[in-house]
């Protein structure tokens, strides 16, 4: 595996754990109101739960991958990548944003495209 591909896997890796955060602890701060663009404080304590769900599922994937480098698996670098792939696909589908796709699917397209061509 090069470079681009460890560290394209690991961005990802890293950005999921962030997410992670963001859903789980930071939700009804500033920061989490402010990132995912909640109606209200009130609205983000009525829906704390179910963040901290999602932000528990996008550490599952963060664990994943980076599990996956260690192992040098190639099978279960792709499963999650094509997991944060699908992720992201339905997220930006299911919340009308398309900023979900680019953040979140793109950048798991781009490794996956890396590491097929370069294996």
């Amino acid at each position: 595996m090069n470079t681009i591909v460890i560290v394209l896997i690991l961005f990802i890796a890293i950005e999921h754990l962030y997410f992670l955060v963001l859903e789980m602890f930071l939700w009804t701060k500033p920061k989490g109101i402010k990132t995912f663009g909640l109606k209200s404080k009130a609205f983000a304590e009525e829906t704390k739960v179910l963040a901290a769900n999602q932000g528990l599922y996008n550490g599952f994937l963060s664990a994943g991958l980076t599990f996956s480098l260690l192992e040098k698996s190639f099978n279960f670098i792709i499963f999650f990548l094509v997991c944060v792939t699908i992720a992201g696909i339905y997220g930006s589908y299911s919340a009308k944003n398309i900023r979900l796709f680019y953040v979140q699917a793109v950048p798991a397209i781009l490794a996956l495209l890396a590491l097929l061509f370069n294996y």
